[in-house]
């Protein structure tokens, strides 16, 4: 899970509660308080309402809305390759062999084709022009928002054997019109666009993950069958360039396949779909594993939508619809006997679900719900339909799938009365935890933080140093249970398990309402070793299974002990690396008393917040999801029942790691 946590160092002050803030502004309000900012000073001055963050989330949005475009010519049947490129000094190149884009002149702007393209915020062919049929762009503002947000762009298109060519400079302006700048092989056509990503707009950082590049340009190869996607990383200096071709004529069931390869499938053969109806196409791939969890993931035009939407809707109304009707019609379901939950149904399975649509609607800015009413019947029609085909048409798998979903139903049944363990009667109830919790004071769960501590040693140094007003100290017994191998009711079977949902108060799974979160930061206090780690990392396994919302909205960080304390004199200083260490003997030279922490109980409370509680000093790393599909590999490899994989995953990331020897 490294991609998806954070580092950040807290900045933080003395709190300051139930003191009112002045907020009445003093200037004066008249007409020359009016800004009209003209062309791209908009996405300049207000980057985030075009491309969510100026994080590197934000930076690899841009490659993203080229990417789009090539796609998008792809996907209308012009071009069959799009090429990333990222050179030494982080600059990007996208190319594609589509038609390229048009070279004359715009009617309404007066300046050339391209120059309003790159210039003109919401100008492009995907207004219903008939250009694109479907498009993940439909806002128009891809390439004219990378081009404010860089140093410099530049658009070369190849048409009719001429190469057209215009650069882009401060903030977006062209240096000068579009121009022809020589002949290329006549039968060579589509785009290219090379930028440099603006330092002073993106200040945190303008170097590009090669793996986020690559994993995206893979599903996108994935989610459009026969493309193919190519990646080219010459940044490195002493291993040799890095280079990927992705074209998968498998589509969605090669994605499923992918997905599925660290895991034991129940049944051999991938089911899958494709139809289209009212001008939308659909494509469904799925197929079981013998893991608990299910793993649906859904685009609209290659976009994630990640919150779901009515695709996903119709796609668990056919599975429901279908599998019910099949354990019926093959007495796996008696005439006594309760349908089969959705949940029942969704046990342990992958599935794509992939809508093309050349109107979609999308809930939020951020495109990350489907929205149309019509695709929720289109998707459940065509999936359901071949889904029973798929199980008529092959009686031994679909025993393997209803003996699968009707285990589910009796584990559902044991959950439900172990559920019941975890629900708090009363607000009294959190009190009852004996020799557990101790909270803190405040009810103002804005400010609180909880402490989750290993050990009755370690809990009790946090306890004596803490700010009790605040912070509230949750020790544990041991490991908890790794739930990626347990069902649920094994699961809220374990206390531990029961301690921290009771103590959170804003319950888990589909029940969970972050809102009734008790405290603002839940923080994983473990020791910097390698139970520690473990712990860890089983925690982690836990919040992503049952309490994932808690992550997405940035409340699970992770604490950092230091690992040396050195001492000269009434000199104290703390290291909490190796590197950090070695600074600090060069710094503080000879006659230095140093001390390895193994544990968090060899710190006395004074030394425990000092290092690593106090909000003026400590670090704490916030946990986040940036890839759902990275993350749940991610837990799949380290805590499931496969060996192989998770000691090759290990081998890779070794280099990584520091070792605690």
């Amino acid at each position: 899970m490294s991609e998806e946590v954070k580092e950040i160092q807290e900045q933080e002050t003395d709190l300051v509660l139930n003191e009112e803030l002045d907020t009445k502004v003093t200037h004066t309000y008249d007409d020359s308080d009016i800004q009209v900012l003209d062309g791209l000073e908009a996405v300049r001055k207000r980057p985030g309402m075009y491309i969510a963050s100026t994080s590197a989330k934000g930076l690899h949005h841009l490659v993203w809305e080229l990417v789009d475009n090539g796609i998008d010519e792809a996907m209308a049947g012009y071009a069959s390759t799009v090429t990333v490129t990222v050179d030494q000094n982080n600059i990007v190149t996208v190319e594609d062999d589509g038609r390229g884009m048009p070279t004359g002149m715009n009617e309404k702007t007066g300046k050339s084709t391209i120059e309003t393209i790159y210039t003109v915020l919401h100008a492009g062919g995907k207004f219903g022009g008939g250009a694109y049929k479907v498009s993940g762009g439909l806002h128009g503002v891809g390439a004219s928002v990378v081009n404010a947000l860089s140093e410099w762009l530049e658009v070369s298109v190849f048409h009719d054997g001429s190469i057209f060519y215009i650069r882009f400079e401060n903030g977006g302006h062209a240096v000068e019109p579009l121009k022809v700048i020589g002949k290329c092989d006549p039968a060579k056509h589509g785009s290219k666009v090379s930028f440099k990503a603006d330092p002073t707009i993106f200040t945190e950082t303008t170097v590009y993950d090669h793996e986020t590049l690559r994993d995206r340009l893979r599903q996108l190869a994935f989610l459009n069958k026969g493309i193919r996607l190519v990646f080219n990383d010459e940044r490195e200096e002493k291993e040799e360039k890095r280079h990927h071709e992705f074209m998968y004529e498998g589509g969605l069931k090669e994605y499923v396949k992918f997905l599925n390869k660290n895991r034991t499938a129940v049944h051999p053969e991938i089911i899958y779909s494709e139809g289209h109806d009212k001008g939308i196409q659909v494509e469904v791939a799925c197929q079981y594993n013998d893991g608990f969890n299910p793993n649906v993931y859904t685009f609209c035009n290659n976009i994630n939508t990640v919150e779901g939407g009515t695709h996903e809707e119709g796609f668990r109304m056919a599975l429901n619809r279908i599998i019910n009707k099949y354990a019926r019609e093959t007495n796996v379901l008696k005439d006594k006997d309760d349908n089969l939950t959705t949940d029942d149904c969704k046990e342990g399975i992958t599935a794509i679900i992939s809508v093309k649509h050349p109107d979609p609607q999308y809930e939020g800015q951020t495109k990350t719900k489907l929205g149309n009413s019509e695709v929720r019947k289109i998707v459940s029609d065509i999936f359901g339909t071949q889904l029973e085909r798929f199980l008529m048409e092959n009686p031994d798998q679909a025993k393997a799938i209803m003996e699968k979903a009707a285990l589910a139903s009796q584990a559902r049944m044991a959950a439900k009365k172990a559920r019941e363990l975890t629900r708090r009667k009363s607000s009294l109830e959190i009190s009852s935890l004996p020799g557990k919790l101790s909270d803190c004071s405040s009810k103002d769960a804005s400010i609180c933080e909880i402490y989750i501590v290993e050990g009755d040693s370690a809990g009790g140094s946090a306890k004596q140093g803490r700010d009790s007003h605040y912070q509230a100290i949750l020790p544990l017994r041991g490991k908890i249970l790794n739930v990626e191998k347990a069902r649920q009711h094994r699961v809220f079977e374990n206390a531990e398990i029961r301690s921290m949902i009771t103590a959170f108060g804003c319950g888990f799974m589909d029940e969970i309402d972050v809102s009734k979160l008790r405290y603002n930061k839940i923080v994983i206090m473990t020791d910097a070793d390698v139970d520690g780690s473990h712990i860890r990392i089983l925690l982690l396994t836990f919040f992503y299974r049952y309490l994932r919302p808690v992550i997405e909205q940035g409340h699970i960080y992770i604490a950092q002990p230091p690992l040396y304390k050195a001492q000269k004199g009434n000199t104290v200083r703390y290291a909490y690396t190796e590197q950090q260490m070695e600074r600090l003997r060069e710094e503080m030279g000879d006659r230095l008393s140093v001390q390895r922490y193994k544990g968090l109980g060899e710190m006395n409370p004074e030394q425990l917040w000092e290092t690593t509680m106090d909000p003026k000093n400590r670090t704490l790393i916030r946990v986040n999801i940036d890839d759902a599909e990275k993350a749940d590999q991610y837990f799949s490899i380290m805590m499931g029942e496969e060996v192989e994989p998770r000691k090759n995953f290990i081998i890779e990331k070794a280099k990584f790691a520091e070792l605690d020897i």
